[in-house]
């Protein structure tokens, strides 16, 4: 069974910083691309930054430079470093494994909300 899960989300003032986990398993992880995804009411869920299973990275411009994307293949686990935050970052946040378009897991999510 895949499960992924994810953990570090909350409340957080402007300006602050925070770190999302997304620990997979049931997968054979080093083969697949992770990402982060985000949603916010009433909005398209957007990618946020993802990570190839390569290493290889892209990122949202709205999160350029203040987001970064790494993942520990020993833990099987993806993180989300999340610096400099802006209300508008507020949103619930999806970590997604994809292995060529042939599988296609998401998490159930975490709230993040950036606001004083």
């Amino acid at each position: 069974q895949v499960q992924l899960v994810e953990s570090g989300g909350g409340l957080v003032q402007p300006g602050g910083s925070l770190r999302l986990s997304c620990a997979a398993s049931g997968i054979r992880f080093t083969l697949y691309a992770m990402g982060w995804y985000r949603q916010a009411p009433g909005m398209q869920r957007d990618l946020v930054a993802s990570i190839a299973s390569g290493g290889g990275t892209r990122y949202a411009d709205s999160v350029k430079g203040r987001f970064t994307i790494s993942r520990d293949n020993a833990k099987n686990t993806v993180y989300l470093q999340m610096n400099s935050l802006k209300p508008e970052d507020t949103a619930v946040y999806y970590c997604n494994a994809n292995w060529a378009s042939i599988s296609d897991y998401w998490g159930q999510g975490t709230q993040v909300t950036v606001s004083s």
